[in-house]
């Protein structure tokens, strides 16, 4: 093996200029297959980001209310009762929140819409200060300057809101002006309070239009409920890869101490009210959702993007394996005479066959190597360079107002592996055929 190794390279060496043309070629399709999976990557973890800052937890607990079977209110009863079962069953934890939920509209002198209400305290929230960030005037008032008013703290304060930029341009406020949210309560009442704009924070992707977020008590005191209920109990762990044993070993947990839960259904709460109405019963059920469930209407877009990139991959691929089996087919013409000799002196065929395939693999696995040194360099760059996304629509899509890839080995490893295969699967055939040959009538062959 170690001579067919030599005489492999030392053959791709010879033909310089095929070796160089097609690992080139080579290179460069791998180059994009990294940039690709790194923007994939990179668009998983800010979905996960947004997620797990704006609506979600990396698992949940919420549940549905139902006084009546057409009911279905998003609420649950003995919230820390459920949130020191968290704390003392849930292995690496990192910490637990819990925030109320509602569903409304907001108003103010010029526009209003729907939007997803969060009451929440900031003293409980790990994370939310170091991820959503104040914006400059400028980015939400036409003619407002640099500088960034307002406070994301205020936030504490109960009768204040926090508006993003998408909202505020959409309702013609700032700072300081007020808004009105309106909620129906059951039985068709409708309750109404004023709010203060604390701050305008900076757009955090597509979630971000449609949610806002007042204080636990505005929202307790809007619904007129008791503040033992809340909305949603959200773990957040330390180890996101022990999401499937967590949830498993909460589910069998919360059945022991005598919770009803619900069917696991993957989708959004918002998406589930139809559905609880139509269920026959009346209580309280808990129901239990993974972060990606509760932005499951937004997988579409990974779904895309992955579906366009691995079919121009294909393409290339299959335009790379092409070039392969010709350029070995060549050189499997270029050294019949060669081929004729090695098999007279007592080369097996299988080893003639290895050559060829030795050939094409170490020149892919070079090349590839090479190709994903230069796609994660770029990708680095491209990250650390912050480049603004300049399209409102493509913000939403990617949903994040920078360009963000995450590199992993993985990625590298796949790449290298991937790539390398190819091209000693491309290489079969005329390898097969070299091996094929009767020495003497190679020996004598003449171009």
């Amino acid at each position: 093996m170690k001579i067919l190794l030599v005489i492999a390279f030392r053959n791709l060496v010879q033909a310089k200029r095929r070796t160089l043309l097609l690992a080139g070629a080579l290179s460069l399709v791998t180059m994009l297959l990294v940039i690709l999976l790194a923007f994939s990557q990179g668009l998983t973890e800010t979905m996960m980001k947004n997620a797990t800052t704006i609506m979600s937890g990396h698992i949940n607990i919420a549940g549905f209310l139902k006084a009546k079977p057409a009911d279905a209110y998003p609420m649950i009863t003995d919230k820390e009762k459920i949130k020191n079962l968290v704390k003392d069953t849930v292995k690496g934890l990192d910490y637990v929140v819990d925030r109320v939920r509602g569903w409304g509209k907001v108003v103010s002198e010029t526009s209003s819409f729907q939007v997803a209400l969060y009451g929440i305290d900031l003293q409980e929230e790990k994370n939310f200060l170091q991820v959503i960030k104040p914006a400059p005037e400028y980015e939400y008032k036409e003619g407002g300057s640099q500088s960034m008013y307002g406070r994301i703290e205020d936030l504490q304060k109960p009768g204040h809101a926090l508006l993003f930029v998408a909202q505020a341009k959409r309702l013609g406020v700032g700072v300081g002006d007020l808004l009105t949210v309106t909620v129906e309560l059951p039985g068709g009442r409708v309750n109404a309070t004023q709010l203060t704009v604390a701050a305008v924070a900076k757009d955090f992707g597509f979630s971000s239009n449609w949610s806002l977020f007042i204080h636990k008590k505005s929202l307790y005191k809007l619904y007129d409920m008791d503040e033992k209920t809340s909305g949603a109990v959200m773990i957040y762990l330390k180890d996101i890869n022990q999401l499937g044993q967590v949830m498993g070993d909460l589910q069998k947990t919360l059945v022991e101490k005598g919770f009803d839960l619900m069917d696991y259904d993957p989708k959004p709460f918002f998406m589930k009210f139809e559905d609880v109405q139509g269920q026959d019963w009346i209580g309280i059920k808990l129901d239990l959702t993974l972060w990606s469930d509760e932005v499951s209407f937004l997988k579409w877009i990974l779904t895309a993007f992955d579906a366009i990139s691995y079919f121009l991959l294909l393409i290339l691929a299959a335009i790379i394996c092409i070039g392969i089996m010709n350029t070995i087919w060549i050189s499997v013409r270029d050294r019949t005479n060669e081929i004729g000799t090695i098999r007279a002196i007592g080369m097996s065929k299988f080893n003639v066959l290895l050559l060829f395939v030795l050939e094409a693999a170490l020149l892919g696995l070079m090349a590839t190597t090479v190709g994903s040194i230069l796609g994660a360099t770029l990708a680095f760059i491209i990250d650390a360079a912050a480049i603004n996304v300049p399209s409102n629509a493509v913000k939403a899509l990617v949903m994040s107002d920078k360009i963000n890839l995450s590199v992993k080995p993985l990625h590298l490893l796949t790449a290298i592996l991937s790539f390398t295969f190819l091209s000693s699967l491309a290489s079969l055939w005329p390898a097969f055929k070299a091996a094929s040959m009767q020495p003497v009538k190679a020996i004598q062959h003449v171009d």
